[in-house]
């Protein structure tokens, strides 16, 4: 791979040169590797066959998780979120004590205390982390779903990005199957305040017990937003936006 240089950036294929634009720039590459047919079928690549069934498993486990939540990720979520909730499932994957290689799943992984703890704390925003951004403690009742914050203080307890003068706490509670590859979410009421000293106790409740079976995920979101003559628009597009993974059973 090696990276374009010069006034004309090339995209598209000439001879076995394939050029192309990433979020890392201009790129361009080679044709190489072993043909696919081969790859199928001769048993010297058994390894790679199982290592490719295993890693699509992954990642569509990462795209049901990353679909379940995508109304609330549109505002708060990075480029690279995908690769890297896709690795975070691939050594869950990797956690399945009881699958043969070449078939072990997240279903399976995330049964495991271990596999639930690589998840707990992702967040889907590494623009804008959790713990680098919220200093106040906050209880989360796996019953009800509840996240409660006593006493919150926004211009103490905030990391607070320039120009921002509110900000928007709410929540959600999904149960996702990832053996079925199903989910249900249940989303809190939002509570929107002024970016002060005044101290709230902030209660975010669902509006119900999600349906189904599955790993139950609990999730915290924090949008900033700039008033202006009343309205209150979204702070560079959400860049500063959270949205983390706070407990999960």
């Amino acid at each position: 791979m090696a990276r374009q240089k010069g006034i004309i950036k090339l995209t598209g294929k000439v001879g076995d040169l394939s050029f192309y634009k990433s979020k890392d720039g201009f790129l361009a590459r080679e044709k190489g590797g072993v043909e696919g047919e081969r790859i199928k079928n001769d048993p010297a690549f058994v390894r790679t066959r199982e290592n490719g069934v295993e890693f699509g498993s992954s990642a569509s486990s990462g795209k049901l998780l990353r679909d379940s939540v995508r109304t609330m990720m549109q505002n708060a979520s990075d480029g690279r979120v995908t690769a890297r909730l896709t690795k975070v499932m691939t050594q869950i994957k990797n956690m399945d004590p009881t699958s043969a290689r070449g078939e072990r799943t997240v279903g399976v992984g995330i049964a495991t205390p271990p596999a639930k703890a690589l998840l707990k704390g992702f967040n889907f925003n590494n623009r804008a982390v959790l713990g680098s951004v919220l200093f106040k403690s906050y209880s989360v009742n796996t019953g009800t779903g509840v996240i409660d914050l006593t006493g919150f203080v926004p211009i103490n307890d905030l990391n607070v990005p320039s120009g921002a003068t509110h900000v928007t706490l709410r929540g959600a509670w999904a149960k996702v199957d990832f053996s079925g590859a199903v989910s249900s979410v249940e989303e809190t009421n939002s509570q929107n305040l002024p970016i002060d000293g005044t101290a709230t106790t902030v209660t975010l409740t669902p509006t119900a017990v999600p349906a189904g079976a599955g790993t139950d995920l609990y999730l915290l979101m924090l949008e900033f937003f700039q008033e202006v003559n009343g309205v209150q628009y979204t702070l560079k597009n959400g860049a500063f936006n959270v949205l983390s993974i706070v407990e999960i059973q």
